[in-house]
């Protein structure tokens, strides 16, 4: 038998995990691949890296268990390793909002100014989808759409909405929603749609969250 400590040595794998988060850039990574798998060069043109710093932190965060990978051809795709690994990122988020002084100011300054109201719970939109009552507006570019969204939603990216505000109904509410809870997709496109008369809210988080939690998902061709 082994004299190592067990509870040492599982000390150590989790310790390694936590250190392979440490970094602002693989925290934007997996808030992308939670969207939907992607290859190093589509990830480093998104975020605007350098193709050889993404492979690192893929390689790191692949080792410490957070994501898995398939080949196709020459090409490598990574996504999430799954569901847990969503949740972890939402614990670390609400650790920080409820610790941390530096979070609590951003969200009151930026995300509060752009919307105070109460977001829309994932079960309260699950209900109001089955009653019809509602539209739903993915504002996530349309390759993070087609990997996966809710049921029915209508799909205009952020950078389109202006132009096509006639595609979204005015009489009937409108939740919006994005790559997770601090997206600023959905609070900048509640706002527009606010300015021009639209009885508008966001979704609590995002689509990642609504997929790990077991609730409906549609995807595209």
């Amino acid at each position: 038998m082994s004299s190592k400590n067990p509870k040492s040595a599982l000390a150590a794998c989790f310790a390694g995990i936590a250190k392979a988060l440490g970094h602002p850039q693989r925290l934007d990574i997996l808030e992308h691949l939670a969207q939907g798998e992607r290859s190093v060069d589509v990830l480093a043109a998104c975020l605007h890296l350098p193709i050889a710093n993404v492979s690192q932190h893929l390689r790191v965060m692949r080792q410490a268990g957070l994501l898995a990978s398939r080949r196709d051809g020459k090409r490598v795709f990574y996504s999430v390793a799954d569901s847990s690994v969503v949740d972890l990122l939402t614990a670390l988020r609400r650790v920080g909002e409820r610790n941390l002084a530096q979070v609590r100011e951003v969200l009151s300054g930026y995300y509060r100014e752009r919307d105070a109201f109460e977001p829309v719970s994932r079960k309260d939109l699950a209900q109001r989808l089955k009653r019809g009552e509602v539209v739903v507006l993915d504002v996530r570019p349309e390759d993070e759409f087609a990997a996966g969204h809710v049921p029915d939603a209508i799909n205009i990216p952020l950078k389109d909405l202006p132009k096509r505000l006639r595609q979204i109904p005015k009489d009937t509410d409108v939740i919006a929603y994005c790559r997770g809870p601090y997206c600023v997709f959905a609070f900048e496109a509640v706002a527009l749609l606010r300015q021009r008369g639209f009885a508008a809210r966001r979704l609590e988080d995002g689509f990642p969250e609504w997929q790990a939690h077991g609730l409906p998902v549609q995807r595209s061709p």
